[in-house]
């Protein structure tokens, strides 16, 4: 079952959302070499207790941290620590989210630790932000599930290859429904499969997060001792991007963007919806 939302519901998500891009900005900044990736979940246990939220990370499924910081090779869901330090060249992927009064913020990015990055890294996050970008360009009424999917993979697969030979769209996890709860139906692709179908259809209060991981090499993953961290099966390294997105009469407003939006969807001709909170 597809959970679809009031208005005001959304004006609280937009509210949860605006906390995770608060987030984002503090870790980006903290994100330097020397910094451990339990410095950056400090930073941004501090931003949720500012605002008041609280995180939805943490307890998870016995999660044990605020933030999941992904280094490298690692795709998704690092556990933050104290041993694991940045290093100039470094990329990491960043995923947070909040809660404001119920409803769920999800949010991921990937960034650049010091500097001297190789250009097929700074490629490979320039793909997948874009994919993602696609994809929400393609929330539309009318338009079913699996449109989102095309359009990231579409992106994805347009795109000149790299050094490495091929960009790996990670078959394993993908986009999710969110809301009351920060993982609910629909499961999001981020290619396209015929076994799935085509989906639910798109209308106005429908909620999804759309974040494309792509790696320079492999799409197959596997998961560390801890069942928590996902690396790549041949080490090469990976990008994560994530905004959540709720579905208005007046189109789509990305509810994790701190303008909605409404700058990257214009370039794909898309208007944003008005933002809730303005």
């Amino acid at each position: 079952m597809v959970e679809i939302k009031t208005p005001d519901q959304i004006a609280k998500m937009r509210e949860a959302g605006l906390v995770v891009a608060a987030i984002h900005a503090a870790t980006r900044e903290a994100a330097v070499p020397g910094a451990t990736t339990k410095d950056l979940d400090e930073v941004a246990r501090k931003v949720i207790a500012d605002h008041g939220a609280k995180s939805n990370f943490l307890g998870y499924g016995g999660f044990p941290a605020t933030i999941c910081t992904s280094v490298n090779e690692v795709v998704v869901h690092g556990i933050p620590d104290t041993k694991t330090v940045l290093k100039d060249g470094d990329i990491i992927s960043i995923d947070a989210g909040a809660i404001i009064d119920g409803w769920h913020g999800d949010a991921a990015f990937t960034a650049f630790v010091g500097t001297g990055h190789a250009p097929e890294l700074l490629e490979l996050s320039r793909v997948t932000e874009e994919s993602m970008w696609a994809g929400i360009a393609a929330v539309k009424n009318g338009n079913r599930l699996v449109d989102i999917s095309r359009a990231i993979e579409g992106y994805i697969r347009r795109q000149p290859r790299p050094a490495s030979g091929k960009y790996g769209i990670i078959e394993d996890y993908g986009g999710h429904g969110i809301g009351s709860e920060m993982h609910m139906d629909p499961h999001l692709l981020n290619y396209v499969s015929r076994k799935r179908g085509k989906g639910p259809k798109l209308v106005p209060g429908f909620c999804i997060a759309i974040e494309p991981m792509v790696s320079l090499g492999t799409a197959r993953t596997h998961v560390l001792e801890d069942d928590w961290t996902v690396l790549t099966n041949d080490g090469t390294w990976s990008s994560h991007w994530e905004h959540s997105v709720a579905l208005t009469e007046e189109g789509p407003l990305v509810l994790t963007a701190v303008d909605g939006g409404k700058a990257k969807l214009a370039e794909y001709g898309v208007v944003a919806a008005p933002d809730p909170l303005a």
